[in-house]
C-alpha cells in the first residue's frame, strides 16, 4: 500500500542506521525521500537504490547554511516538501557531568538540539506551501527517563521532546503536525560504538542490553521507521504533540 504517495519527505542522518531504514520504508511507501548526512559516500550509495525517488545532500545539520541549502536543494529536486524527519544525532562521550569539557557538550546540543532547531526553520516555509505537513523529531527512552551515562545526550533528548511540543502548538494552525518518536537501544552503529566504549566483552554487554527491555532485545531499525510511515502518513492526521514510545518496553519500568 503506497501510504505516502505524492509526498516528499527529507530525512537527516539518513544514510546509515534508523535514518537509512526510514529512507527505505518511506520510498517503499511511495514518497520521494531527501537524504541528508554528512557520510557522502553511503549516502549516494543509498539514494542510488532507489533511482528518481530519493536524492543525496551534503549537510552538516549543526550549520545553518548547510541546512537552508538542503532543504532549499530538496525543494528544488522534488517541487515540495511534506515531511521533515529529524533523525541526525550522535552520542558523545559516555563520561560523568564533572568530567566533561565544555567542548563535549556544545558538540553533542549543536548536533542533537539545535540541528532538529536549524531544520524545523527551514523546512516551514515550505510545509506551508504544501499546506501543512509532518515533522517527525528523534528523541529516545532517554528523553523521558534517566540513567547514569552520556550525561549531553540525555540532555539534547530530553530537549527534542519539549521542542516537539512546543513546535506542535506553533504550528498547528498551519496543519504542521509535529511529533517525537522515543526509541529503546537499537542495533545500530551508534549503539555499537556505545557497547565497545564500555570496554571488556563487547557480546556480554550486549546481552546484558537486550536484557534492559522486557521484550529480552534490542530493536531493529525497521521497528523505528515504521514508526516514522505511521506520523508522516495521513493515518496520523489527527496526532501532534505526541510521544511514540517504542522501547521493547523500557521505560515501563
Amino acid at each position: 500500500m503506497r501510504r505516502l504517495a505524492g509526498k516528499v519527505a527529507l530525512v537527516t542522518g539518513g544514510a546509515v542506521g534508523i535514518g537509512a531504514a526510514c529512507v527505505a520504508r518511506l520510498v517503499e511507501a511511495g514518497a520521494r525521500v531527501a537524504i541528508v548526512d554528512l557520510h557522502d559516500g553511503p549516502g549516494r550509495q543509498l539514494a542510488g537504490q532507489f533511482g528518481d525517488a530519493a536524492r543525496y545532500f551534503h549537510a552538516d545539520v549543526s550549520v545553518e547554511a548547510e541546512v537552508a541549502a538542503a532543504i532549499a536543494g530538496t525543494v528544488a529536486a522534488f517541487g515540495r516538501l511534506d515531511v521533515l524527519v529529524n533523525n541526525a544525532g550522535i552520542a558523545g562521550p559516555n563520561k560523568p557531568t564533572h568530567e566533561l569539557t565544555e567542548a563535549e557538550w556544545d558538540r553533542v546540543q549543536a548536533v542533537n538540539v539545535k540541528g532538529v532547531f536549524f531544520c524545523t526553520k527551514h523546512a516551514i516555509a515550505p510545509l506551508r506551501a504544501a499546506g501543512g505537513g509532518s515533522i517527525i523529531n528523534l528523541s529516545s527512552i532517554y528523553g523521558l527517563v534517566g540513567a547514569p551515562d552520556v550525561p549531553p545526550y540525555h540532555a539534547s533528548k530530553g530537549a527534542v521532546r519539549l521542542m516537539s511540543k512546543t513546535d506542535a502548538l506553533i504550528y498547528a494552525a498551519d496543519r504542521i503536525r509535529v511529533n517525537s518518536i522515543h526509541p529503546g537501544f537499537i542495533w545500530t552503529p551508534m549503539v555499537e560504538q556505545h557497547i565497545a566504549s564500555m570496554g571488556g566483552d563487547p557480546q556480554q554487554h550486549r546481552h546484558e542490553v537486550d536484557a534492559l527491555h522486557p521484550l529480552g532485545h534490542m530493536g531493529e531499525p525497521d521497528d523505528i521507521a515504521w514508526g516514522v510511515v505511521y506520523l508522516a502518513s495521513d493515518e496520523a492526521k489527527f496526532v501532534t504533540g505526541s510521544e511514540l514510545v517504542i522501547d521493547g518496553g523500557y521505560s515501563c519500568r
